[in-house]
């Protein structure tokens, strides 16, 4: 059954723009929520509960971004104050701040394997950082427009960005050569995510729309219509057959990867919801929203 797992309402004091989730070696479940009151906030997802673990605090200005590593034990969060920041999820501590000059940050997204941050700029550059050096290790360039959003693929072999213009780049990451650029949409790339075997690329844009691409052929797979306003973050679940939309519709949509339908809309939110992620198993998803809450989904695999 689809239905909601947990609400916690007044999560953060405003807005809430990025959620991340992951599961640890010990098998705990931790949620991170970034919000415009400059706060990163850390939860345990436990008992169908969350509880609050940590108050990230050091950034400036709202939080944009935020993820974390596949090991669960560091998360990075971006912000308007044009600071990269880690954190250690074991302690609750600051590892370290990266000062990424003026508008020099955006989306920020882990490597596979933990070692570097990509991050979009404003002037069409893929920045690499490296989590141990905190430096900036190399720089893909689109000669695009701002870069709105990041992902890499799982398996490690390319890294995509979505721009304002609505242009997708792919990068092939052991050449930093551009591989495809897709001009699907005309307006601008909120999200996309790679299917767990790297295979699709989906986007999601400010024109209501949906689209799925073959990363090896950057063939269009199909487009998904289906939200009522600008489409703010897609999702893809860890079983490879499903992923999740958010939109400004309020609205948060579970999708048939295969035969391309919705198979459920969920109306929780009062406010545009800016982000989903889907939990290890693919059994759960989480959304935030401008609405302060953040809201736990089950959803069948």
């Amino acid at each position: 059954m689809f239905n909601v797992a947990c609400k916690e309402k007044d999560a953060h004091e405003e807005s809430i723009w990025c959620v991340s989730w992951t599961t640890n070696e010990e098998n705990v479940d931790s949620i991170l929520s970034g919000a415009v009151d400059d706060l990163v906030k850390c939860w345990k997802w436990n008992n169908e509960e969350l509880e609050l673990r940590y108050n990230f605090e050091g950034h400036q200005l709202g939080i944009v971004s935020v993820d974390i590593n596949a090991s669960g034990t560091v998360a990075a969060s971006s912000s308007m104050d044009s600071h990269i920041r880690l954190w250690d999820l074991d302690n609750g501590k600051q590892i370290k701040s990266i000062d990424c000059g003026p508008v020099d940050t955006w989306t920020v997204s882990f490597s596979p394997d933990g070692k570097f941050i990509a991050t979009g700029t404003h002037s069409g550059k893929i920045n690499i950082i490296g989590v141990e050096s905190g430096k900036k290790e190399s720089v893909l360039d689109t000669r695009g427009k701002f870069i709105m959003s990041i992902a890499y693929s799982p398996d490690g072999k390319y890294i995509a960005s979505g721009a304002i213009d609505g242009i997708i780049n792919i990068f092939d990451i052991a050449t930093g050569k551009l591989v495809h650029t897709l001009e699907g949409h005309a307006m601008p790339i909120r999200s996309l995510t790679f299917s767990p075997d790297s295979q699709l690329l989906i986007t999601a844009s400010d024109d209501n729309h949906i689209k799925m691409y073959d990363v090896q052929h950057a063939n269009l797979a199909g487009t998904l219509s289906g939200h009522g306003s600008w489409v703010l973050s897609v999702a893809f679940s860890p079983d490879n057959s499903h992923f999740a939309s958010s939109s400004s519709d309020k609205t948060v949509k579970i999708w048939d990867a295969g035969s391309r339908q919705c198979l459920h809309t969920f109306y929780e939110h009062s406010d545009q919801v800016w982000c989903v992620k889907y939990n290890q198993s693919g059994t759960k998803v989480v959304s935030v929203s401008d609405d302060k809450s953040i809201i736990v989904y089950n959803c069948p695999t």
